[in-house]
């Protein structure tokens, strides 16, 4: 391949970068700028805002929680490309995908058992 064939995305690249640059120029002139403190808090759905930001402390069962979601979430992604190649990968790729599913299972139970997917207020 030569570097011509490159070219028009090259230029979709720059054509793409010089729109979102345009925008937000024209937006920054056409936008009111009327900042005041209660408008540049950070909103928490209608409550002050909680964390180190406010002074207090962060909840770990919210982080703890989100890093479970996270990795049942990338579960989720391997076992729909599994099941599409399962006949093709044979016996080897299926006891692979389940020695993961179960290494995963021993996970959730010691989340569940050291109480991480318990919610307190």
């Amino acid at each position: 391949m030569t570097e011509m064939e490159f070219l028009p995305i090259l230029f979709m690249i720059a054509g793409i970068v010089l729109v979102a640059v345009a925008t937000l120029f024209v937006s920054s002139l056409l936008r009111p700028s009327n900042p005041y403190p209660a408008k540049n808090m950070p909103y928490e759905c209608g409550m002050d805002p909680a964390g180190e930001a406010a002074g207090g402390l962060f909840r770990v069962q919210f982080f703890v929680l989100a890093i479970l979601f996270v990795v049942f979430d990338v579960e989720a992604m391997f076992l729909f490309p599994w099941a599409m190649v399962l006949k093709e990968i044979g016996i080897v790729g299926y006891i692979e995908m389940f020695v993961f599913i179960l290494l995963l299972l021993v996970g959730f139970a010691y989340a569940w058992l050291k109480g991480a997917l318990e919610w307190e207020l």
